[in-house]
């Protein structure tokens, strides 16, 4: 494949994209559409900004300017400008920014863009073609449409804890905002429709998508294992539910995984191994489910005098997939991930140099020419574009 021969605009160029969100969920979607190539403006509160600068340690930077590690991961590519949204002077300046704009990101509660004199319907007046983003907790109607949003509640409410953790009685959050983080995924995959379909209809029009859609978006075979197999699923530790062998395997010196996700891959397993594959407890998936014990215990006793590393050679020699639990240290060690441009160097305005993780998308030519965005900005200081910005709005665009 070939190497990016100079730094591609992206696909999103030339798009103005408004971030009134803070936090993750709205800031994370804003961030990935700063990766395809848009324009950030990240309009924050005067004084403070985003709550997540304060959200440490770890913290960064001068004492003056001391930025949270937590907001680096959702603000790189953008612009920062402060503004007070009750403030005329500043009002009328987010208003020439929202005339020129292509999206606008907002996760306020419902209710209060409107009690701002910023709802939907005032902000399609001001710009026909923009696309607005809304992300909130639960929802914009319903019941509990009040609820404020903040992802380990929602992983509870949304039945994620139930289905992790050691058992049944121990319920644990995933150990990363993943409702906040696929509501950002989601929230841009939306906005990326509603701007295709405006090439078609040259009209914008409102997004709304949840932490709660985001939770039970990634319920999978768990939510149809309860809608359509009335079977209610409950955490199972580091192994599948519904597939065996696959999950955590101990060895002589710690660990490994393995997913033998279907017959073939089991019979290679279990052949290299000399595990009992004529036992009827283990003759087909369901038996070995209903059996997963014993065949845990079978498999840690055949891994029993082998280390990790072997195993992790042999069975990828056999072709049966395996993999290690490394910790973050060892990720962003990895050569793999290095290879896939998942690691970004900036330069931070008061940071210096630093590494954050990067796009997840990859783009290239026909013939195999990388079309990847390759420079990137620093997450900025609270008002850091402020002239810019000001300037820019006050002055029409541009």
């Amino acid at each position: 494949m070939g190497e990016p021969d100079d730094d591609r605009p992206g696909p999103l160029a030339g798009a103005l994209v408004l971030d009134l969100s803070r936090a993750l969920a709205g800031p994370h979607a804003a961030m990935l559409m700063g990766d395809l190539g848009a324009r950030v403006i990240k309009v924050e509160i005067p004084g403070g900004g985003d709550e997540s600068r304060g959200w440490g340690p770890p913290f960064v930077g001068d004492d003056d300017d001391r930025v949270a590690t937590y907001f680096l991961a959702a603000n790189r590519n953008k612009e920062s400008v402060a503004l007070d949204l009750k403030d005329p002077a500043d009002r009328a300046v987010l208003d020439d920014l929202v005339a020129d704009a292509d999206v606008l990101v907002e996760n306020f509660r419902p209710g209060v863009l409107e009690r701002l004199g910023l709802g939907p319907d005032v902000l399609l007046a001001r710009n026909p073609g923009l696309v607005v983003l809304s992300i909130t907790g639960f929802g914009h109607d319903g019941p509990d449409a009040h609820r404020p949003g903040y992802d380990q509640i929602a992983q509870g409410e949304t039945g994620l804890m139930s289905l992790t953790g050691s058992g049944p009685d121990d319920p644990q959050r995933i150990g990363v905002p993943i409702c906040d983080l696929t509501a950002g995924v989601n929230g841009a995959t939306g906005v990326l429709a509603a701007l295709l379909e405006r090439t078609r209809t040259g009209r914008g029009q409102v997004v709304r998508t949840s932490l709660l859609a985001a939770g039970v978006g990634l319920h999978a075979f768990q939510g149809t294992r309860w809608t359509v197999g009335a079977e209610l699923g409950r955490a199972t530790g580091n192994h599948h539910p519904t597939i065996a062998p696959y999950g955590l395997f101990a060895c002589k010196d710690g660990s490994v995984q393995i997913a033998a996700a279907n017959e073939a891959l089991w019979r290679r397993l279990a052949g290299a191994f000399a595990l009992p594959q004529d036992d009827p407890r283990f003759a087909t998936n369901a038996d070995r489910v209903a059996h997963r014990a014993d065949l845990t215990r079978v498999i840690e006793r055949a891994f029993a005098d082998r280390t990790a590393a072997e195993l992790l050679a042999d069975l990828d020699r056999l072709g049966v997939p395996t993999g290690a639990v490394r910790t973050l240290d060892e990720v962003y060690a990895w050569e793999q991930v290095a290879s896939q441009r998942l690691v970004v160097r900036v330069d931070h305005p008061t940071a210096g140099p630093i590494r954050l993780p990067g796009p997840v998308l990859r783009f290239f030519d026909a013939d195999g020419t990388e079309r990847t965005r390759t420079r990137h900005t620093a997450p900025p200081l609270l008002d850091q574009d402020r002239r810019a910005i000001r300037s820019r709005a006050e002055g029409g665009g541009g």
